[in-house]
């Protein structure tokens, strides 16, 4: 499957998820809901996937962890924040760099119009052939 239809069915869920419970839940509750949704339509999702930091010949577990991951390419970070803000871009980059991913999805439920909490979020240092 291309990234393109897999982040569209993430966007798809996520509508339906927002759309159901509406802003001002846990990120948790989203994360869960979500991922639910997801797995219904046939996608594989890791919850909470560990994300450790190689440093030369060493692998430290300092507890990063990816919201989701879906089909082992498109990574998903949930917010439930006023405002996405640089950090949690950074947040994003950091995960998509470190798993060497080259999409990620930023979304942020903390809105009225979910559409204004999406944020699609490219690694330019890592493009698979299936890009678009």
């Amino acid at each position: 499957m291309l990234l393109n239809q897999i982040s569209q069915k993430i966007l798809q869920c996520s509508i339906e998820v927002h759309r159901a419970l509406g802003p001002g839940l846990l990120e948790s509750a989203y994360r869960e809901c979500l991922a639910y949704e997801l797995t219904k339509t046939g996608l594989f999702v890791e919850r909470e996937k560990p994300m450790p930091i190689i440093y030369k010949e060493i692998k430290l577990d300092h507890g990063y962890r990816m919201d989701l991951l879906v089909e082992r390419e498109v990574v998903v970070e949930l917010k439930t924040v006023e405002q996405l803000t640089d950090v949690h871009l950074a947040q994003i980059l950091t995960y998509l760099k470190l798993g060497h991913f080259h999409l990620g999805l930023l979304i942020n439920f903390h809105v009225t119009l979910l559409k204004d909490g999406v944020r699609r979020v490219v690694n330019p240092e890592f493009k698979p052939s299936d890009v678009l």
